[in-house]
């Protein structure tokens, strides 16, 4: 299997935080050109923030998407040239009022490589402690929570936790011994 040949895109849509993009493309195998829309977004990133006594620091907040009030992880969108782990430590402050202590790099996905270009970076922080108060975005109304680090793949089997992105962290936390 090869990749197709892209033959140019032009931008059909700017929004505040990703382009729409028309795209012609060449079938690897051959046959008519095809065209499709993606979506040109910045990478984003999400965290999972434990502190000393091994809580998980969540968010609620609303979601316009599937209109409903989700539980997940810290996270956001890579400001500019900004690095993940900046994003990371800069997202867990403003959304939590935590920060962080040890900093690692779990991985990262792709959101949904079927129209999205960009990759969302996974990290995990130890010892969070709260720093002050959470100052979330213009835009954004969050509620903090912690749970028990031990709960969590009770709450993911409930389906108290179902944004995948959030699932894929603490998959990714998971695969690299931490529980």
């Amino acid at each position: 299997m090869r990749p197709w040949r892209r033959l140019g895109s032009e931008t059909v849509c700017r929004c505040r935080i990703f382009e729409v993009e028309r795209a012609r493309f060449e079938p690897a195998g051959g046959g008519p050109e095809r065209e499709a829309y993606t979506i040109a977004a910045p990478d984003w990133i999400t965290i999972v923030p434990v502190t000393p006594d091994r809580h998980v620091v969540l968010v609620r907040q609303y979601r316009f998407g599937t209109g409903e009030i989700t539980l997940e992880t810290p996270g956001g969108m890579c400001d500019g040239a900004e690095d993940p782990e900046q994003t990371a430590r800069r997202e867990l402050l403003e959304e939590t009022g935590y920060e962080a202590g040890e900093i690692f790099r779990l991985g990262w996905v792709h959101p949904n490589p079927a129209i999205q270009s960009n990759r969302c970076h996974a990290f995990a922080a130890w010892n969070v402690r709260r720093s002050g108060p959470a100052r979330p975005g213009a835009g954004e109304e969050i509620e903090v929570t912690a749970v028990p680090l031990e709960r969590i793949p009770h709450l993911i089997g409930e389906g108290a936790i179902r944004h995948s992105l959030v699932l894929a962290a603490f998959h990714l936390l998971s695969l690299r011994g931490f529980s």
